[in-house]
C-alpha cells in the first residue's frame, strides 16, 4: 500500500473505491488489487 498525498489519481482508476477508515481515507481496488494507497 502506498501513502499518498493526493488519491485523486487512483481514485479515478476503474474499480476504485475510495473509503474513510477511521480518519485514513483509503482507495482500494478490486480490479487492480495492486492499485491500493493512503492517504496522510
Amino acid at each position: 500500500m502506498k501513502v499518498r498525498s493526493s488519491l485523486r489519481s487512483l481514485a479515478r482508476q476503474p474499480g476504485a473505491q475510495v473509503i474513510r477508515r477511521g480518519t485514513k481515507v483509503v482507495v482500494i481496488n478490486k480490479d487492480n488489487p495492486r492499485s491500493k494507497a493512503r492517504q496522510g
